[in-house]
This record gives structure tokens, sequence and C-alpha cells, in this order.
């Protein structure tokens, strides 16, 4: 993975690419002010620092019939790291875990779950989560609505991220 160190073009290239993933090369180039070719270079440097992890379509849950989001907070018997390690790998192969956020404090782990009803929450609670390895508990909490789905992070565009000031020079390569 190469060091990329981000000017304005690169944020504002990440900024769209966050917002608009499926943005033309050529459309991305002109927001960001310079011309497809390097504007494709910059977008792959990107990808290979590291800055880019993947490319998605955000989905509707309930059209796709899960009509049930369910945060749930995990405790474990043993936080030995051999013991967290085995618990993110069992989550890996759970469909219905979306999310899963290690966590500092009484949780252990916050798991993001959708499912199709409540009934179907409860299977998966009560065969495969609850049932777990080293699982001691499990406390859930369901989703009422999303006020917010903001994926990513904030990336200011028009400033220097070093110092706060604007960028004295742009270069399209």
């Amino acid at each position: 993975m190469q060091k990329v160190k981000l000017d304005r073009i690169d944020r504002r290239l990440l900024h769209d690419l966050q917002a608009e993933g499926r943005i033309t090369n050529v459309e991305l180039s002109k927001r960001a002010g310079i011309s497809a070719p390097p504007c494709l270079r910059r977008v792959r440097a990107l990808e290979d620092a590291g800055f880019i992890r993947s490319y998605h379509a955000c989905l509707e849950p309930k059209a796709l019939g899960f009509h049930v989001t369910v945060f749930a907070q995990v405790g474990l018997s043993s936080q030995a790291e051999a013991d967290l390690e085995a618990f993110e790998a069992t989550v890996q192969d759970w469909a219905e875990v979306r999310e899963c956020f290690m966590l500092a404090g009484e949780t252990d782990f916050l798991l993001k779950i959708v499912a199709p009803d409540w009934d179907a929450y409860q299977v998966f609670l009560t065969t495969k989560l609850t049932a777990a390895d080293n699982v001691s508990h499990v406390k859930s909490s369901l989703s009422i609505r999303a006020a917010k789905l903001a994926p990513g992070v904030p990336i200011t565009v028009d400033v220097d991220a070093d110092n706060g000031a604007e960028p004295d020079s742009e270069t399209e390569a």
C-alpha cells in the first residue's frame, strides 16, 4: 500500500465517490476540476492506499423483506484475545449480522442485525447468538426507525487538511 497525501482534489474525489458511488469518471473529473485520465489515476491511487475499501449499492431493507433491525449488545464470558477473535470469526458467518463493533466498557460487542420479522430475530437469537461459544448475555434493542443514515466519514473538501487553510496550488496528477 502506497502512502498518499490528500490534497483538496483527493478529498473532493473521496467526498463525491462516497456520496455517489456510481458516478462516472468523466463527471467525477469535472466536479474535481481535472481531466479524466489524472482523475482515474488518483482514484486508483486512493484505492491502492486503502482510502477506498469498496463500492456498493445502498439497498432498502423493507423492500427486500427485512422489516426488523435490532442492535444487540453482546457480553462474552472471556475477553482473552483468542476468544474475541473467535467470536468475530463466528459473526462473519451470520448473514443476519450486518455490522459488528468491539466496544470498550460493559458491552463487548455491538451487532446490527436484520430479520424479516421479530419471530425470525428470536430464532436467530436463540439458535445462533446465545448458543455461540463464550456468549454470556445479550441485550436486544429493536430499532423503530432510522433518523439518519450517513455511511462513511465527513470529508471537508475546501480546506487544506494539514493547516485548515486553502491550498496554495493544485495539480492534475
